[in-house]
């Protein structure tokens, strides 16, 4: 058992129902006994794919705690049921207001806030409480389009006011761009053979990962991108991969950076040790399975 002062504090934001990779990555990191989890903040993810998105979310992380037998045992905030409205006016929550809660708490830990969806609670709470601009708070978003020029990518295009709301702010912001996220790439072949059989969770995961790809793709395809994966690969190894700290961007209604150079430095990663997260993973879950890995901490 880890002490508390080796556990990262984690709020995990994921519009769980949006794809078939979420899913992934809520198991890995309710598996990781080094991430002190404070909460699941499930998000919308737009109204195009469901008029219920929110509601979408929420009903996929609460049937992913019980598949893992966690029913009430995390706490599960909710998210806005749509994106801001323009960039001075909050969407209340109570996914905003957990991150609130915790960046307030007297704790020398930072706060890491991972967002697998839209920005939208992190912008809400920041217009909310703007003393989380001096707080120990790291933001790590799986979102944006290729670097330097941007163009249209599905997490920002549900709220693009939210994220200017995030990159004008001050907290610290590590971004994971799609030329990365796409990356982690897994073929069906492994996904059988190292997860299928891994109880009714990992039978779960590979069965609706499968039946995603059918319903979305049109052409042949056995493979899926795990893309929000290395949201955790950055915190758990912040040095397995390439990046660089540069002037935060503003965005375009057209999702394209604007280089403005008055705000202040974020992370940006190019490439994430996909190997190794993907590994991480499979092998906490084969150890779950048996009895002998470590949840998270959960309060």
């Amino acid at each position: 058992m880890l002490p508390p002062e080796k556990k990262a504090r984690l709020i995990l934001n994921t519009d769980a129902k949006n794809e078939a990779d979420d899913q992934y990555t809520i198991v890995h990191a309710l598996l990781t006994p080094s991430l002190d989890l404070h909460g699941i903040s499930p998000a919308h993810f737009g109204a195009v794919k469901s008029k219920t998105s929110l509601k979408d979310s929420h009903d996929e992380v609460v049937k992913l705690l019980q598949l893992m037998d966690l029913s009430g045992r995390v706490r599960v905030a909710d998210g806005a049921e749509g994106p801001l409205p323009d960039e001075r006016t909050p969407v209340p929550s109570a996914g905003a207001h957990l991150i609130v809660e915790e960046a307030m708490k007297d704790d020398p830990r930072p706060l890491y806030v991972a967002f697998l969806g839209p920005l939208t609670d992190m912008a809400s709470a920041l217009l909310m409480e703007p003393r989380l601009n001096e707080r120990n708070v790291v933001v790590v978003w799986i979102g944006g389009g290729p670097w330097p020029t941007g163009g249209r990518e599905y997490n920002l295009s549900n709220d693009i006011a939210a994220a200017n709301v995030v990159m004008r702010s001050k907290v610290q912001l590590w971004q994971i761009p799609m030329t990365v996220y796409r990356m982690m790439a897994v073929g069906y072949a492994e996904l059988y053979e190292r997860v299928y059989d891994k109880g009714p969770i990992g039978k779960y995961l590979v069965d609706q990962l499968v039946e995603w790809n059918l319903r979305a793709h049109p052409g042949p395809i056995e493979h899926r991108s795990l893309g929000d994966t290395p949201a955790l690969s950055v915190i758990l190894n912040p040095n397995g991969g390439v990046s660089e700290w540069v002037p935060a961007p503003e965005f375009s209604p057209q999702m394209h950076y604007i280089h403005t150079g008055q705000h202040r430095p974020i992370k940006l990663y190019h490439s994430i040790d996909t190997r190794w997260i993907l590994e991480d993973f499979f092998a906490k879950l084969a150890r779950f399975t048996r009895g002998e890995q470590e949840f998270a901490t959960f309060g």
